[in-house]
């Protein structure tokens, strides 16, 4: 009776003793990572082997340059988000300090950290079309063979690769381009350039049609079809997972929900979302003539261009539990638009008139109430390429192409910046048909 008393006591002092063990052990922190959304310029997401005290991080840590900031969440899981309307100019060092909620210190650990996106261009260059990636320092790396044309590029959402799409005698062939960044690292080992992988061929390159989506989670979709018939299909990529068919029917392209889960649906009775495996299948229906224009960076909001009769469009707003708010109405064309975080700013891009149009830029409070409004009426919005911000910097990415005179050689279009108070823009010095930012 006593052996087994003792073989039974044993586990349990041991168990008990190591308890005691890591009670004594100093908290530390486990995982540090850029958060996927954010409502400001850029967050981090902090994870700790112990509840903190909040207010001893908030109180201990530190940013150089200084920052207004607000720390977000309770026990282990902590979020650092900049103040809207802080501009980041470059890199970031961060020192963590603080204190559990017993009174142990963390051991301090210092940062850097650059939230800014680089830029993705489609250049002409000699031969062809050539994708290129702006580097921190400003200089242009190529990161893709020269081919006949680049006919849609696809930034992979959680910044790991981009995806695109290559026209050739054959057809179209769809690629992914693996992309290293280090813009998060121990202050001793430093940050680094983006590195470009190979490019990875997807399919025999004899497609008709290519659309790419992609979300934060690093998902990819791919609709595709080639010359046979019945060859259409809808391909999802998980991150690191095998491609899975969806047996989903859209009338145009379909979009991933940022944050992942669902993808939104163009369909004859309006948008639908349909939920993605492993969630159980779910269809919700919007109905009207809408079409998706953009995502917000926080999850479930969204823009919407809506068809009125007597050819008005509306602007609207998406937010979660809600019916869509419209926050402008008029009979100009909207070709494009932006916005930052769930709606507080958001950017249009419209055009008037038929013989010569005029592009404009508005932007927009979340009541709809224009706070700024540039007329460019020299340069035209590039065919099918959007007006996209970068909140870090607080700054549009446009491709503008100047107007030319009737009958001479149309100009080349050019990669422009867009910010301040009038809409200012100040060129990138780069030319290229199609510019995206790349997510840190």
């Amino acid at each position: 009776m006593n052996r087994l008393a003792l073989a039974l006591a044993l586990p349990l002092a041991l168990a008990v003793g190591q308890q005691q063990l890591l009670l004594r052990l100093p908290p530390r922190l486990v995982a540090l990572q850029q958060s996927e959304a954010s409502s400001g310029p850029a967050s981090l997401e902090l994870r700790f082997s112990r509840p903190m005290d909040r207010a001893s991080v908030a109180a201990s840590s530190q940013l150089q340059p200084p920052f207004n900031v607000r720390w977000l969440g309770n026990g282990n899981r902590l979020k650092l988000s900049l103040a809207p309307g802080s501009r980041i100019t470059g890199p970031i060092r961060l020192t963590l300090a603080g204190r559990d909620r017993r009174g142990a210190a963390l051991p301090p650990s210092r940062w850097l950290w650059d939230p800014r996106p680089r830029i993705l261009a489609v250049v002409p260059v000699r031969g062809g079309e050539q994708l290129q990636l702006q580097q921190a320092d400003g200089r242009w790396q190529a990161i893709s063979p020269v081919w006949s044309q680049i006919l849609a590029v696809e930034p992979i959402g959680d910044g790991s690769g981009v995806a695109l799409v290559s026209r050739s005698a054959a057809g179209q062939q769809i690629w992914t381009i693996p992309l290293q960044q280090r813009n998060l690292a121990p202050a001793s080992q430093g940050l680094a350039p983006v590195r470009a992988q190979a490019p990875i061929a997807l399919g025999d390159g004899r497609a008709l049609f290519a659309h790419l989506s992609s979300n934060r989670r690093g998902d990819l979709l791919i609709q595709s079809g080639g010359p046979e018939p019945m060859s259409a299909q809808t391909l999802l990529w998980p991150k690191g997972q095998r491609p899975r068919p969806l047996a989903i029917e859209a009338s145009g392209p379909m979009r991933l929900l940022p944050q992942g889960g669902a993808v939104v649906v163009p369909a004859s009775e309006g948008l639908t979302l349909h939920d993605l495996p492993p969630r159980p299948p779910r269809l919700q229906t919007l109905p009207g003539s809408r079409d998706l224009s953009s995502f917000c960076p926080r999850a479930g909001r969204a823009l919407l261009v809506r068809h009125w009769p007597a050819f008005r469009r509306s602007l609207e707003l998406v937010e979660p539990g809600q019916a869509p708010r419209q926050l402008w109405l008029g009979s100009q064309a909207l070709v494009a638009s932006s916005c930052l975080g769930g709606g507080e700013r958001l950017w249009l891009a419209q055009i008037e008139g038929i013989a010569r149009p005029e592009l404009t830029v508005l932007e927009l409070d979340r009541q709809g109430r224009t706070q700024a409004r540039r007329s460019l009426s020299t340069w035209e919005l590039e065919p099918g390429t959007p007006i996209s911000l970068d909140p870090s910097r607080y700054q549009l990415l446009l491709v503008l192409r100047p107007l030319g005179r009737p009958g001479s050689r149309p100009p080349s279009p050019e990669l422009m910046l867009m910010a301040g108070p009038d809409l200012a823009l100040t060129p990138v010095g780069q030319r290229g048909r199609l510019a995206l930012w790349l997510p840190p």
